[in-house]
């Protein structure tokens, strides 16, 4: 085993630019780099980062032949000083994040989050407004109140749809949520959730015609690339479909289009102690096939480069919102869908 590289990378996004992409990927280390997430630029001033399982280690050098230092539990939240490139295992994925200094942690189980209170609104369209949450986790209730019991655990860069506010009787601000698979209906505290504004929804390069656009999902690489005219324009590391023990879930290769997308879906199905899931707040979904498999946000795990979907193209969430506003067809700001017969061609090889 090689001693782990503490090289230092900037915090930053999960995403590259072509020049970047080519520079890192001819020095052998694009998979360090490409499954950054950003990490809580701009508001905050310490660095967070959000448990993603149950058993997480601390170790004293950013590998897994370290010494394990501390033990973290799911959600627990962690301040992040330093990103660190680490040994050559996992290769697909050698980064670490520096925890306040006193060791490393794998980045594959921590999401990088930031916490930001924001001024709750009043004023909603009638099919309501696209939120996203903007602190590490927050609980959503069946009634407007803590006494309540809690419907689901909403967490960071989720988004889900806003339908109302409404105040308890301390007078704190919550927002009604409309749950888009079983037409559920719970409350969050209001401050914890940005409303989108519809500019920030406006589709990128419009002025192509729809034949100058085109993805490709590289599943041996985990890559996805965007081309416009046939120059890439966007790469991102991806996690694709795996094959678990009840089935092979990989992503179906092949031409696909991107027809039916949404900006928000509870994602559910299976039995969850079986390699089943229970996600609300999915968020950027462009799907590709009608049976469900898309690009998409993720928010349960940091650890892309290698296949681990049920068939999906997994995302760090800004990544999976440029796709959403670049494919086509555009979804109108105020709309939870749209459904057509045509959209950007998909090829997954």
């Amino acid at each position: 085993m090689n001693a782990a590289r503490k090289t230092p990378i900037p915090l930053g996004s999960n995403t590259l630019s072509r020049r970047e992409f080519l520079k890192i990927s001819g020095t052998g280390l694009l998979s360090c780099f490409l499954p950054l997430q950003a990490v809580n630029q701009g508001t905050s001033s310490v660095e967070q980062g959000r448990i993603l399982e149950k058993d997480v280690f601390l170790y004293d050098t950013p590998s897994f032949q370290g010494k394990e230092l501390k033990k973290f539990w799911k959600d627990m939240i962690i301040p992040i000083s330093e990103v660190i490139v680490g040994d050559g295992e996992p290769s697909f994925n050698r980064v670490w994040y520096s925890v306040n200094g006193e060791g490393f942690i794998h980045s594959g189980s921590v999401q990088p989050v930031k916490t930001q209170l924001n001024t709750p609104i009043s004023d909603f369209p009638e099919n309501g407004a696209l939120a996203e949450v903007t602190v590490p986790f927050t609980d959503a209730h069946w009634r407007a109140d803590k006494k309540y019991a809690v419907a689901y655990r909403l967490y960071y860069e989720t988004t889900h749809w806003v339908t109302g506010l409404v105040h308890d009787k301390s007078g704190q601000p919550w927002y009604r949520i409309a749950e888009d698979k079983w037409k559920l209906r719970y409350y969050a505290p209001a401050t914890h959730f940005r409303i989108i504004p519809k500019e920030e929804l406006a589709p990128t390069s419009p002025e192509l015609p729809p034949y100058a656009k085109r993805m490709e999902v590289l599943t041996s690489e985990q890559v996805i690339i965007a081309y416009e005219w046939d120059q890439p324009v966007f790469m991102a590391k991806t996690a694709t479909g795996a094959i678990f023990s009840n089935g092979n879930f990989s992503t179906p290769p092949g031409r696909h289009i991107t027809a039916h997308k949404r900006a928000s879906r509870h994602m559910a199905a299976g039995n969850l102690a079986y390699n089943g899931y229970d996600l609300p707040g999915v968020p950027w979904i462009s799907y590709i096939t009608e049976s469900g498999i898309s690009f998409h946000g993720t928010y349960w795990h940091n650890n892309f480069g290698r296949p681990r979907s049920h068939g999906c193209i997994n995302l760090a969430p800004k990544a999976a919102k440029w796709v959403y506003l670049w494919t086509l067809p555009a979804v109108p700001p105020h709309e939870q869908f749209i459904h057509e017969e045509s959209g950007t061609i998909v090829d997954v090889i």
